[in-house]
């Protein structure tokens, strides 16, 4: 992989968990005004219907085979999102946080177990290092209750999407099995919401202007841009990517004045982005050394 095909895609993903990371005081806001389930079912029906009217032949080109790994990838996913917010209604957005972030753990234990991917030992050191750093932005305190199970579920439910996304994504299906993950995620979500007989729609012109967003640019852009990333980089160095996205999430809070800045914040944010760094540019650099050094030999 050339050092331009690799930099891109991180940048993407980057830029998605940056999206994200944007999302959140909107979803508490939404949230608190419609059931969580109908709050998801409404967004991903309109981020599948925007990408199935977009990207209608790249659907068909999938075959019967892409079409069957995009609708296990979105079941996968939508039953992560559904534990992650029933999660959340049980224990506090900060403890949700960094048990959901515990995907960058779970990412390089199942494509070991799965794939029988070999991990450098500075992917390991990584995984550690964003661990701790996710402890520092988020923990206050944990206490192990159904909360925190859920959501554990939800980081193992990721785990796999990702390391699954990683070994079926190519660059020319990114637009196609986007659709289709779009179309299981929402058919999930809908499921959830029939035992109390279907979804609600948001209740006022702002929920709507919200959920807009998050269907179009944090839902089915987001969605894009993973696929497409994944095409191009392993899972584990795209987990530890991701682990950005609370780091995003406090600069946000930070800037609209919802939360202060504090030294967990700038610490346990220096170490998750130090992890990116290893994972990220370390590799590169000490393959650019040996070809400097090829290159002096001759």
């Amino acid at each position: 992989m050339t050092s331009r095909s690799g930099t891109l895609p991180t940048l993407g993903l980057l830029a998605m968990t940056a999206v994200w990371g944007s999302t959140f005081v909107l979803i508490k806001d939404v949230v608190a005004r419609m059931p969580v389930a109908d709050f998801l079912a409404v967004r991903f029906a309109v981020a599948a219907l925007a990408m199935l009217v977009l990207f209608p032949r790249h659907v068909w080109r999938l075959g019967r085979a892409g079409i069957a790994r995009g609708l296990a990838l979105g079941a996968i996913y939508g039953c992560g999102q559904l534990l992650q917010t029933w999660g959340l209604a049980l224990i506090s957005p900060s403890v949700s946080g960094f048990v959901t972030g515990m995907y960058v753990v779970f990412t390089p234990m199942l494509a070991t177990l799965l794939l029988g991917q070999r991990m450098a030992g500075v992917v390991w050191f990584a995984v550690g290092l964003a661990t701790v750093g996710l402890a520092l932005l988020s923990l206050n305190g944990l206490s192990v209750d159904a909360g925190v199970w859920l959501t554990l579920g939800s980081a193992l439910l990721y785990a796999l999407h990702i390391v699954l996304l990683g070994q079926w994504s190519r660059p020319g299906d990114a637009f196609g099995l986007s659709a289709v993950q779009m179309v299981a995620i929402a058919l999930v979500c809908l499921f959830a919401t029939l035992p109390h007989g279907g979804p609600m729609p948001p209740p006022d012109r702002a929920a709507w202007l919200a959920v807009l967003y998050m269907a179009l640019i944090a839902g089915a852009g987001a969605m894009l841009m993973q696929t497409w990333a994944q095409a191009h980089l392993p899972a584990t160095r795209a987990a530890i990517v991701m682990t950005t996205e609370p780091v995003f999430a406090a600069a946000f809070a930070v800037a609209l004045g919802s939360d202060v800045l504090t030294w967990r914040m700038l610490v346990g944010g220096a170490l998750v982005l130090g992890a990116m760094y290893l994972v990220e540019l370390v590799p590169r650099r000490t393959a650019a050394l040996g070809a400097e050094a090829a290159h002096h030999e001759v």
